[in-house]
């Protein structure tokens, strides 16, 4: 694998460019926790694409963390206040800020646990972190898999659907999360679900091919949000508050 495809399969790929399906998810930032005017966290800012929109509209209060040191000199040309540090070890005082994101990040990371008690530790009490994170039940692995010892990028079907025997053969490299299983990581920490539900894509791409049939996919998927058929959402949108 080339550089750029080891860390297509390690840390995924970073929103690139700011379309529909990210000026979504930022309104569902919006609508759980405080923005305006309020200290921020990015955990896992990629090249700086929400740091950058929250830092412009809301609050100039906005610090980011990346593992990769490629990324954040990207991300630092809008948010200065951007370092690299691994999820596992922020490298701030507890109770340090009202709101935490960490977008289709904690998947990636070398522990998951300790990562979800760094983010509650850094929070303040009343302060929430709206966490995204991939749902076990998507039809599709969106992060790739290995075959034989080699990496393919891409949509892989069924996956996530196989025993984990099996499925962690195919994608070590990522996590894919039931619902139980993503709140059970912030079990023993003072916090408590004020929200959790899947949600779909924004398949700008799919809108991009197929113009006006691809919003109509988009639409009605959107639709199936908050009912039994959210089960086969893209990700999952858990909202967690500090509670002391």
């Amino acid at each position: 694998m080339t550089h750029e495809g080891d860390l297509a399969a390690l840390r995924g790929m970073p929103s690139m460019v700011w379309r529909a399906g990210q000026e979504r998810r930022l309104q569902m930032i919006a609508r759980w926790a405080k923005l305006e005017n309020a200290h921020v966290f990015i955990d896992g800012a990629g090249v700086g694409m929400y740091a950058q929109s929250i830092r412009e509209r809301y609050t100039p209060h906005v610090v980011a963390i990346d593992i990769e040191f490629e990324r954040v000199q990207e991300a630092v040309v809008h948010t200065p206040q951007t370092v690299v540090a691994a999820a596992e070890a922020l490298p701030y005082p507890d109770n340090s800020f009202d709101t935490l994101l960490s977008h289709e990040v904690i998947e990636h990371v070398n522990d998951d646990h300790l990562s979800a008690h760094e983010m509650v530790r850094v929070l303040r009490p009343g302060g929430r972190a709206v966490i995204f994170a991939p749902n076990r039940w998507y039809p599709f692995e969106t992060h790739g898999h290995y075959w034989r010892g080699k990496y393919h990028f891409g949509n892989t079907p069924l996956i996530n659907y196989l025993p984990d025997a099996l499925r962690n053969r195919l994608a070590p490299h990522v996590r894919a999360y039931t619902a139980h299983g993503l709140r059970a990581l912030f079990n023993g920490t003072p916090s408590r679900v004020v929200a959790h539900q899947r949600i779909f894509g924004g398949y700008d791409n799919i809108i991009a091919r197929l113009g006006s049939n691809g919003r109509w996919i988009r639409d009605t998927l959107y639709r199936l949000e908050g009912t039994p058929l959210d089960t086969l959402g893209l990700s999952h949108l858990l909202v967690i508050e500090k509670t002391e």
